[in-house]
């Protein structure tokens, strides 16, 4: 067994190594409060296409719930300013929206619910199965591709949802919100959207990304992610000349 990651001791992931095989196992204290996440990416996960990795099995006994996936070797993006990751990433959130459209999972959380408090609901609705949890260390970029894992938060809704977080995350990387929507300009999906709709999702995601970092103050990645929701929506705020921009 080579452990990778290990947080609390009611949280670990683990690659488990045989002789003929590496699997990837996270697991969770049955009675921790963020066990649904595992219960909800084991349950969708059948209806993930490839090349999404295979739920293998799944052990809920002795007080711990274990999930193994199938191994996938790769690195995660880099999404500084001029990275050559940048189109691999555009590239993986296209077929995602195309392959995740209709919805292939039934019972998921819509993100008119997921956001109800912040976002109207008429602004993010549609019938896209999305990540929602598009930190690059869920992005797995190898020599066939990039593999997206980690799929305990997904919701349905608006198919360009996924690609407005990453832009989020491009902007926490060091981006203009300028220079993050001309990426995202590359992805298909992004034009579908409505600019009203943007910015209602731009300023919902701010003040619930700040709210976050409120509520959880020792996790000190929520800040910096905050600010950068804040600088987009403060960009999407501003006059714009005509409507056509997204």
């Amino acid at each position: 067994m080579t452990l990778v990651e290990t947080g609390v001791v009611s949280d670990v992931a683990v690659i488990l190594e045989t002789d003929t095989s590496r699997v990837f196992c996270k697991g969770v204290a049955s009675d921790n409060p963020l066990g649904w996440m595992h219960r909800n990416e084991a349950r969708i996960n059948a209806s993930l296409p490839p090349p999404m990795p295979r739920l293998l099995w799944q052990v809920d006994r002795d007080g711990w719930l274990l999930l193994g996936f199938e191994y996938v070797a790769g690195r995660h993006p880099d999404l500084n300013p001029g990275s050559s990751d940048l189109p691999a990433v555009a590239a993986a959130l296209s077929a995602m929206a195309t392959m995740l459209t209709p919805c292939p999972a039934a019972k998921v959380q819509p993100a008119t619910t997921r956001w109800a408090d912040h976002i109207p609901a008429e602004m993010v609705e549609g019938n896209t199965l999305i990540h929602t949890d598009v930190t690059p260390y869920n992005f797995l970029l190898h020599d066939g591709g990039v593999t997206l894992v980690d799929w305990s938060m997904p919701c349905r809704g608006a198919a360009w949802i996924d690609t407005a977080l990453m832009a989020i995350r491009l902007i926490r990387a060091g981006h203009s919100p300028e220079q993050a929507e001309a990426w995202a300009r590359g992805i298909p999906v992004w034009s579908t959207g409505r600019h009203e709709a943007i910015d209602a999702f731009a300023a919902g995601i701010a003040s619930l990304s700040r709210e976050r970092e409120q509520q959880r103050p020792s996790e000190s990645h929520l800040g910096p992610l905050a600010d950068a929701a804040a600088h987009w929506s403060h960009h999407r705020s501003k006059p714009r000349a005509g409507t056509s921009r997204v």
